[in-house]
């Protein structure tokens, strides 16, 4: 793979706090798109405001977008929902139309996107050929993606990455399981035969630099570990690492009082059984495909 010049958006995020540093042990030169003031290189942006420093992007070969607000972080109450919505929206919006007007354009723009793409789709085996879901969070997720067509449409390379839930001890939804898998009351989530598409941030950062370098990849690609597992599956994997019994599911009841009844049927509780279809025929090999010991893996360090 050629060396890149690389700008980077939501860089200080849990993803893109991990990526900066890999981008720079793999040679390449990355840079970041920041809200304020840019100093050292870095690009400087206000999504909200509708303004970049287009100029700054002049001769970038590669961009990775990764941001946008977390969508677990609050209940989704009709303020939090646009909040989660044109984050993202706004914000790809800016950043494709300002790559779009350049005269020297990127060869790649990897956008951020996410499994909830799919909805809740039981036992169903979803590829990137599979048709959307639907809900709130599908919807986002679908003009999260479409915000990319100005991009593409000035040929820029775009991929729309489709993260299944990132796995690592350091940020993340297993960040908040841990404590309650620690002290023994950890369990699945509902009635645990919801199927969990997960990738492990290793391999997560190992897909964004391939994307960045296979130029046979375009459109949505499934970032997810080759073998999802149950939600029953998952808990009794990081009972395991953390030699703990995981067997006290948290009823949805429970999780509708928590999180609120749309979050815990859309997000929380949904199913959805995604396989990378798409990385796999090119031959990216991934450095976790199994549960089991993925989660003896990354908790071991």
């Amino acid at each position: 793979m050629a060396v890149m010049d690389v700008v980077v958006s939501g860089s200080h995020g849990f993803i893109g706090s991990a990526l900066v540093p890999a981008l720079t042990a793999a040679g390449h030169r990355p840079r970041r798109l920041v809200r304020g003031p840019a100093a050292g290189g870095d690009v400087s942006w206000d999504p909200d405001a509708g303004t970049i420093d287009a100029a700054a992007l002049e001769g970038t070969e590669g961009v990775v977008h990764l941001g946008g607000v977390g969508i677990g972080d609050k209940r989704w109450t009709p303020q939090q929902k646009e909040r989660i919505r044109g984050s993202r929206v706004r914000g790809t919006t800016v950043l494709a139309e300002a790559l779009a007007s350049l005269a020297d354009r990127p060869l790649v723009l990897v956008s951020a996107s996410a499994v909830g793409y799919y909805g809740d789709r039981g036992d169903e085996i979803l590829t990137e050929e599979s048709t959307p879901g639907n809900g709130f969070l599908a919807g986002v997720v679908r003009a999260w993606e479409e915000a990319t067509a100005p991009a593409a449409d000035a040929g820029v390379r775009v991929v729309n990455m489709r993260s299944g839930v990132v796995q690592s001890p350091a940020g993340g939804a297993l960040k908040k399981q841990l404590p309650l898998f620690r002290f023994g009351v950890g369990g699945p989530l509902g009635n645990g035969r919801q199927w969990v598409s997960w990738i492990t941030l290793d391999d997560e950062i190992a897909v964004i630099l391939h994307l960045l370098g296979d130029d046979t990849l375009a459109g949505p690609v499934n970032a997810t570990a080759p073998e999802p597992v149950t939600s029953a599956g998952l808990a009794r994997a990081l009972g395991k690492a953390l030699h703990r019994p995981a067997v006290l599911p948290v009823p949805k009841v429970g999780l509708k009082v928590v999180v609120g009844r749309q979050m815990a049927d859309e997000m929380v509780t949904a199913s959805q059984r995604v396989v990378p279809v798409r990385l796999q025929a090119a031959g990216f090999s991934f450095r976790h495909p199994a549960v089991e010991p993925a989660m003896a893996a990354i908790l071991d360090r």
